[in-house]
């Protein structure tokens, strides 16, 4: 534990196992939603997280406000972006968070942080100046005020619908028990799990 960070910061890197950037936006988004949207950690699916990425940022929202794929209110839409949906049902408000600006070094040890910026950039930087490097951004990130990382959008209140519920039926060629909505029809097999109808049209 580090007693400069706060407690759900250090519960953030406990979960995840290490600080790294990613992680931090992940934190500053979660803590800026729940400061918005007036929400506390979802215990079911009040809060739901649209993802636009599957960065280290999404294990910060995982321990923060509780959206997990298990509960089925951790959604990833993986473009690759920088941005975060949240919603709340109870509120019936959701906002959008997503960064629109190249990230600028504001830490005192500038002249450190450009040096192993390169490193890594050619391939020349060691574990431990990786890591340095990590570190002094993540601790950058923290202290910059969040307009200055990300763009804050209330956007049109359209949640994911809640997590399906189906029963489960055994698969007409392996036998394994197999949620039946996503199980697809066969003319001599019955219903067969996803994996069993990709052999049996490539056995064709």
């Amino acid at each position: 534990m580090n007693k400069q960070f706060s407690e759900e910061l250090n519960q953030c890197i406990s979960f995840h196992g290490h600080l790294c950037p990613g992680l931090i936006y992940g934190y500053l988004v979660a803590q800026k939603a729940s400061e918005l949207l007036h929400i506390n950690r979802s215990k079911d699916e009040e809060i739901v997280a649209v993802c636009e990425n599957d960065s280290c940022a999404v294990d910060a929202l995982q321990v923060i406000l509780g959206t997990s794929s298990g509960k089925g209110n951790l959604i990833i839409q993986n473009y690759g972006k920088n941005a975060f949906t949240i919603f709340s049902r109870s509120e019936k408000k959701a906002y959008r968070f997503s960064r629109t600006t190249t990230y600028a070094y504001t830490g005192l040890d500038s002249h450190e942080f450009q040096m192993l910026e390169k490193k890594v950039a050619d391939g020349t930087a060691t574990i431990e100046e990786k890591k340095r490097q990590k570190y002094l951004k993540a601790i950058d990130l923290i202290e910059q005020p969040f307009e200055a990382v990300f763009k804050t959008e209330e956007t049109a209140y359209h949640p994911p619908d809640y997590a399906p519920l189906a029963p489960s039926k055994p698969c007409g060629l392996c036998g394994e028990m197999t949620m039946s909505t996503r199980m697809v029809s066969s003319d001599t097999h019955g219903l067969l799990c996803i994996p069993c109808s990709y052999k049996r049209t490539n056995l064709k």
